[in-house]
Order: C-alpha cells, then structure tokens, then sequence
C-alpha cells in the first residue's frame, strides 16, 4: 500500500490510501476474476483507478496486471 495526494483545487488537497491488487488475466483455459474484485473492494470504500499490466507472454499478451484502488483517508 501507499498514499497518494490527489489535488482538488489549489487551496485544499486530500489524501488518499492507495492499494494494488494482482490480478491474472483470462485466457484460454482461465475466466478473469478483475469484476469479481472491483466489486468486492467497491463495496468496501475503495475507489476503482485503474488496471497496470505487469507481466506478459512472450508475444507481448497481459497474463498479469494491478488493480489500483483508492480511499480517502
């Protein structure tokens, strides 16, 4: 986990926790679950931000990326 600062004007700035959860990609023979879990963290508070690829096959194909999530805090 780590927080990140996110500005809202140039008077007031709020901060937020940030978190990152690993997630497989689907492919032929496996389902994603990356709907599964932006729900279950939704309903937990958290923000969905974004999703960063972190691994690949060997043809450039995402097996692996982060979920990025955000709370104020």
């Amino acid at each position: 986990m780590s927080k990140c600062i996110t500005s809202i004007s140039k008077d007031v700035f709020k901060i937020y926790k940030c978190i990152y959860v690993e997630s497989k990609a689907a492919g032929y023979f496996l389902s994603g679950k990356h709907r599964e879990l932006i729900d279950e963290y939704c309903k937990e508070g958290w923000r969905f931000i974004t999703a960063i690829p972190t691994v690949f096959n060997i043809l450039g194909v995402i097996k692996q990326y982060d979920l990025v999530f955000e709370k104020e805090v």
